[in-house]
Protein backbone atom coordinates (compact mmCIF):
# COMPACT_ATOMS: atom_id res chain seq x y z
CA UNK A 1 0.00 0.00 0.00
CA UNK A 2 1.23 3.05 -0.91
CA UNK A 3 1.70 6.23 1.69
CA UNK A 4 -1.62 8.05 0.03
CA UNK A 5 -3.31 4.89 0.46
CA UNK A 6 -2.36 4.79 4.42
CA UNK A 7 -3.34 8.25 4.62
CA UNK A 8 -6.52 7.94 2.70
CA UNK A 9 -7.62 5.02 5.83
CA UNK A 10 -6.38 7.26 8.33
CA UNK A 11 -8.23 10.14 7.35
CA UNK A 12 -11.59 7.79 7.09
CA UNK A 13 -10.75 6.40 10.33
CA UNK A 14 -10.44 10.24 12.06
CA UNK A 15 -13.66 10.97 10.12
CA UNK A 16 -15.51 8.13 11.31
CA UNK A 17 -14.65 8.24 14.70
CA UNK A 18 -15.31 11.94 14.69
CA UNK A 19 -18.81 11.16 13.62
CA UNK A 20 -19.48 9.06 16.73
CA UNK A 21 -17.85 11.37 18.94
CA UNK A 22 -20.24 14.24 17.67
CA UNK A 23 -23.19 12.63 16.92
CA UNK A 24 -23.70 9.50 18.70
CA UNK A 25 -21.92 10.22 22.35
CA UNK A 26 -21.79 13.65 22.76
CA UNK A 27 -25.83 14.45 23.04
CA UNK A 28 -25.68 11.24 25.42
CA UNK A 29 -23.01 13.30 27.58
CA UNK A 30 -24.40 16.28 27.62
CA UNK A 31 -27.89 15.06 28.72
CA UNK A 32 -26.08 12.49 31.12
CA UNK A 33 -24.79 15.64 32.61
CA UNK A 34 -28.41 17.52 32.28
CA UNK A 35 -30.15 14.81 34.28
CA UNK A 36 -27.77 15.22 36.80
CA UNK A 37 -28.20 18.95 37.01
CA UNK A 38 -32.11 18.58 36.70
CA UNK A 39 -32.20 15.76 38.93
CA UNK A 40 -30.62 17.60 41.80
CA UNK A 41 -28.82 13.94 42.47
CA UNK A 42 -32.85 12.56 42.64
CA UNK A 43 -35.09 10.83 40.55
CA UNK A 44 -38.65 10.46 39.52
CA UNK A 45 -39.70 13.89 41.60
CA UNK A 46 -40.62 16.93 40.39
CA UNK A 47 -38.12 20.32 40.62
CA UNK A 48 -39.76 23.61 40.20
CA UNK A 49 -36.91 26.13 39.26
CA UNK A 50 -36.60 29.73 40.80
CA UNK A 51 -38.03 32.64 38.56
CA UNK A 52 -36.16 33.17 35.05
CA UNK A 53 -34.33 36.54 35.46
CA UNK A 54 -31.27 37.26 33.47
CA UNK A 55 -28.68 35.69 35.85
CA UNK A 56 -30.55 32.25 35.10
CA UNK A 57 -28.39 29.77 33.46
CA UNK A 58 -28.91 25.76 34.55
CA UNK A 59 -28.21 24.50 31.57
CA UNK A 60 -29.17 26.68 28.68
CA UNK A 61 -30.92 30.30 28.88
CA UNK A 62 -33.96 30.06 29.89
CA UNK A 63 -37.06 32.10 28.19
CA UNK A 64 -38.12 34.54 31.05
CA UNK A 65 -41.63 34.20 30.17
CA UNK A 66 -41.93 30.74 31.83
CA UNK A 67 -42.14 28.26 35.15
CA UNK A 68 -39.88 25.62 34.90
CA UNK A 69 -40.18 22.03 36.16
CA UNK A 70 -37.94 19.28 35.80
CA UNK A 71 -38.26 15.79 36.35
CA UNK A 72 -35.34 13.85 35.88
CA UNK A 73 -37.32 10.19 35.54
CA UNK A 74 -35.53 6.34 35.48
CA UNK A 75 -37.61 3.79 34.88
CA UNK A 76 -34.88 0.88 36.20
CA UNK A 77 -37.64 -0.37 38.93
CA UNK A 78 -40.58 0.42 36.58
CA UNK A 79 -43.19 2.70 35.15
CA UNK A 80 -42.93 6.12 36.25
CA UNK A 81 -46.63 8.54 36.55
CA UNK A 82 -46.14 11.39 35.45
CA UNK A 83 -49.26 14.02 36.17
CA UNK A 84 -49.45 17.91 35.34
CA UNK A 85 -52.26 20.23 37.05
CA UNK A 86 -53.69 22.54 34.62
CA UNK A 87 -52.64 26.45 34.91
CA UNK A 88 -54.52 28.76 34.13
CA UNK A 89 -52.55 29.54 31.28
CA UNK A 90 -50.48 28.06 28.50
CA UNK A 91 -48.37 24.77 30.01
CA UNK A 92 -46.58 22.02 27.91
CA UNK A 93 -44.86 18.64 28.94
CA UNK A 94 -42.02 17.62 27.22
CA UNK A 95 -40.38 14.39 27.11
CA UNK A 96 -36.51 13.90 26.42
CA UNK A 97 -34.58 10.72 25.91
CA UNK A 98 -30.69 9.81 27.72
CA UNK A 99 -29.60 10.88 24.21
CA UNK A 100 -31.68 14.32 23.83
CA UNK A 101 -34.39 13.07 21.64
CA UNK A 102 -38.02 14.92 22.77
CA UNK A 103 -40.29 11.57 21.72
CA UNK A 104 -43.65 13.68 23.09
CA UNK A 105 -45.05 16.55 23.99
CA UNK A 106 -48.42 17.44 25.15
CA UNK A 107 -50.02 20.63 25.85
CA UNK A 108 -53.35 23.02 27.04
CA UNK A 109 -54.56 22.71 23.38
CA UNK A 110 -54.84 19.01 23.65
CA UNK A 111 -56.15 18.93 27.36
CA UNK A 112 -57.45 21.76 29.41
CA UNK A 113 -57.71 19.91 32.09
CA UNK A 114 -54.17 19.20 32.84
CA UNK A 115 -52.34 15.39 31.84
CA UNK A 116 -51.82 12.30 32.91
CA UNK A 117 -49.51 9.17 31.60
CA UNK A 118 -47.74 6.64 32.75
CA UNK A 119 -43.90 6.49 31.02
CA UNK A 120 -42.79 2.94 30.48
CA UNK A 121 -39.27 1.60 28.67
CA UNK A 122 -39.95 0.88 24.96
CA UNK A 123 -41.09 -2.95 24.92
CA UNK A 124 -41.97 -3.56 28.67
CA UNK A 125 -45.16 -4.47 29.91
CA UNK A 126 -47.70 -1.46 30.32
CA UNK A 127 -50.68 -1.03 32.67
CA UNK A 128 -53.68 -1.08 31.39
CA UNK A 129 -55.99 1.78 31.60
CA UNK A 130 -53.75 4.37 31.47
CA UNK A 131 -52.05 6.76 28.48
CA UNK A 132 -49.40 5.34 28.60
CA UNK A 133 -45.49 6.67 26.24
CA UNK A 134 -43.00 4.52 25.87
CA UNK A 135 -39.66 5.86 26.64
CA UNK A 136 -36.45 4.79 24.55
CA UNK A 137 -34.12 4.97 27.13
CA UNK A 138 -34.09 3.97 30.94
CA UNK A 139 -33.45 7.64 31.99
CA UNK A 140 -34.38 10.50 30.26
CA UNK A 141 -35.82 14.13 31.65
CA UNK A 142 -39.59 15.26 31.34
CA UNK A 143 -39.91 19.22 31.25
CA UNK A 144 -43.37 21.45 32.39
CA UNK A 145 -43.60 24.89 30.73
CA UNK A 146 -46.35 27.06 32.57
CA UNK A 147 -46.72 30.93 31.19
CA UNK A 148 -45.38 33.39 33.44
CA UNK A 149 -44.15 36.38 32.67
CA UNK A 150 -44.93 38.13 35.82
CA UNK A 151 -44.33 37.49 39.61
CA UNK A 152 -48.02 36.97 40.51
CA UNK A 153 -48.17 34.08 36.86
CA UNK A 154 -45.03 32.92 38.21
CA UNK A 155 -46.42 32.30 42.00
CA UNK A 156 -49.83 30.73 40.14
CA UNK A 157 -47.75 28.52 38.19
CA UNK A 158 -45.73 27.39 41.71
CA UNK A 159 -48.95 26.97 43.08
CA UNK A 160 -50.49 24.92 40.50
CA UNK A 161 -46.77 22.76 40.46
CA UNK A 162 -47.35 21.66 43.73
CA UNK A 163 -50.09 18.75 42.41
CA UNK A 164 -47.71 18.00 39.37
CA UNK A 165 -46.71 14.33 40.18
CA UNK A 166 -43.82 12.47 38.73
CA UNK A 167 -43.46 8.94 40.75
CA UNK A 168 -43.31 5.29 39.92
CA UNK A 169 -46.23 4.04 39.54
CA UNK A 170 -47.48 2.07 42.63
CA UNK A 171 -48.84 -1.57 41.81
CA UNK A 172 -52.54 -2.49 42.54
Amino acid sequence: MSNWGKYVLAALGIAVAGRIVAVDATPRLLMSFAIGRLGGGGFNQWRLAPRVTEHSRAIVRPAPDFAYSACAYDLGRGPVRIRVAPSADYWSLSLYAANSDNFFVTDDRESRAGAEIVLVRRGRRAPEGARVVESPSRRGVALIRRLAPTVQSYNAAAEAAREDECAPLRAG
